[in-house]
């Protein structure tokens, strides 16, 4: 089956994550949690419920599986992609960006408050919450304001996870071994996205 790793490349007019969508299946096959305020470290109570998730929004180099027409295949994102999704992300103001199932609507009222990528396996605030997400991790709490949503999808487990809306480019790895380096793969990309 054809793998493909998605990058985002300087000539790109749109590029990298536009908006987060909650779902009930992430691809990313991880789930957040709903952090209640007892779960919360140092915040005062000021209501029983917080209203934040907690989560993976994208792990590096995790074959996702993709279905378009006829053709099934696999695409998956690098350390150094998902280092540049995130910072397209809030460079251009995404962060009250959400959807619910990628039905192309933007739902009101949330928002990232937090986000980081994790850059040490033992030194992380991921650890905190228990979640087992690898170094390159894009990781993201999000307060749920919106009332609905609230009740209506996370409080009844509707959505488990997060799923991102973006633009990036494919380029095939069916021609690179699985053995190369991540510097060789990407001097690889550079050759076939510059004909060098």
């Amino acid at each position: 089956m054809k793998i493909f790793d998605v990058i985002i490349t300087p000539d790109m007019i749109i590029k990298g994550v536009k908006a987060i969508s909650l779902v009930e299946e992430p691809a990313i096959d991880s789930d957040f949690l709903a952090l209640k305020s007892e779960e919360m470290i140092q915040l005062a109570e000021v209501d029983k419920d917080q209203r934040i998730l907690l989560g993976a929004v994208l792990i590096p180099d995790k074959p996702i599986l993709r279905r378009r027409n006829e053709e099934t295949f696999y695409i998956r994102f690098s350390k150094e992609t998902i280092q540049k999704a995130q910072e397209y992300f809030f460079s251009n103001g995404f962060q009250n960006s959400t959807t619910i199932e990628h039905n192309g609507e933007d739902v009101q009222g949330n928002t990232v408050v937090e986000s980081w990528i994790k850059e040490d396996e033992d030194k992380d605030k991921s650890n905190l919450y228990n979640l087992n997400a690898p170094v390159g991790s894009w990781l993201i709490k999000m307060k749920i304001n919106n009332q609905d949503v609230w009740d209506d999808y996370v409080k009844t487990g509707k959505v488990k996870g997060f799923s991102i809306e973006g633009f990036f480019k494919p380029v095939e790895m069916t021609s690179m071994s699985n053995e190369m380096t991540g510097e060789d793969k990407v001097e690889q990309i550079r050759k076939i996205l510059f004909d060098e």
